[in-house]
């Protein structure tokens, strides 16, 4: 077995300066690790709604009462606190948990060989929405689950799933320009698309702050409308989507588009179908806690597909690469 070799002064020094920079100049990732690395952040992302979900349907969401720190005079929890107060403790912990996944690709990013800063801003990115989405959610906690807070927590957690899809997605492409791969008609199809979904989970966020589920057993403030009446319109909002999906995929076929972008739109088919059979499940049922916990993974699954749509309409090679003719454009007449 090989000795280590001994850190000199300058080393220390580099490393204390830069940290990132000293393991770049001595590591390179495999392409398929950097790969793993912003993926593992996307799941975390989602793992990390999810859970926080799970704290407020078992009305654990002032299990510990205050922020930073659990009670006033315990940074943990403690025993008084209960089953509520290792939930929301331990929903907490999950942060240092995504920190890591989130750092561990903002790592893997700076040492890829050659460097690509604008993947290296993406895992920055993720890092300060991680930071601003803690301190929202003590926040949170200080107003008492104010329901305007909550959705709010709900859609930077969104931001945060958006960013580190795209960064996953940027992890398997070249640096070049993108390229088109179908028309101007389709790609504003697909922004119909996206825009409707953004839509739905906005007014799913309502329906949340409306409905039963407080988020603890005490008396909290809900948005003052009836929950019904918002979850029908919000099914609505389904409805639209699941058609543009569906439009969606005819119009690809009957371009004959690639095998990319009709995947991708399939796969959202899909999800939207398994995801509206959860929601009727569950608003026929009266909102039961695991069927809710469902439909809140199944969302971060929908607002995944939906930006993989989008991403897989053009392509980006290596930096360099020939240039190919753009198929957005309008064919030239053959010369006579």
């Amino acid at each position: 077995m090989g000795r280590v070799p001994k850190l000199t002064r300058a080393d220390a020094v580099s490393a204390a300066r830069n940290p990132l920079a000293f393991i770049a100049d001595r590591w390179t990732p495999h392409p398929r690790t950097v790969r793993r690395a912003a993926l593992a952040a996307l799941v975390m992302a989602i793992v990390i709604v999810v859970t926080g979900g799970a704290v407020r349907l078992t009305g654990s969401g002032l299990g510990c009462p205050t922020w930073p720190t659990c009670t006033d005079d315990s940074l943990t929890t403690t025993r008084a606190m209960g089953f509520h107060g290792v939930i929301e403790f331990g929903n907490r912990m999950l942060t240092y948990v995504l920190c890591a996944a989130v750092g561990w690709a903002i790592i893997a990013a700076r040492a890829e060989k050659p460097w690509r800063r604008g993947l290296t801003r993406l895992g920055w990115l993720q890092f300060w929405i991680v930071m601003g989405n803690a301190v929202l959610g003590g926040i949170v906690v200080l107003v008492g689950l104010n329901p305007y807070t909550v959705a709010a927590h709900f859609l930077l957690s969104t931001a945060l799933i958006t960013v580190a899809t795209v960064m996953w997605q940027r992890t398997r492409e070249g640096d070049a320009e993108p390229r088109p791969l179908v028309g101007k008609a389709v790609q504003q199809l697909v922004w119909f698309l996206v825009v409707a979904s953004t839509l739905l989970i906005a007014a799913g966020t309502v329906v949340t702050g409306a409905g039963p589920h407080a988020g603890d057993s005490a008396e909290v403030e809900r948005i003052p409308l009836d929950w019904e009446t918002v979850a029908k319109a919000h099914a609505v909002l389904a409805w639209i989507v699941v058609t543009l999906t569906f439009a969606l995929w005819f119009v690809l076929k009957a371009v004959d588009a690639p095998k990319g972008p009709l995947d991708r739109t399939r796969d959202l088919f899909v999800v939207l179908l398994l995801q509206g059979v959860i929601g009727y499940v569950q608003y026929f049922t009266h909102l039961p806690e695991a069927m809710v916990a469902a439909h809140m993974l199944g969302s971060c699954l929908m607002w995944v597909g939906v930006l993989r749509v989008l991403l897989s309409l053009r392509e980006r090679p290596a930096a360099g690469a020939a240039e190919l003719p753009d198929p957005s454009a309008e064919p030239e007449l053959a010369k006579a």
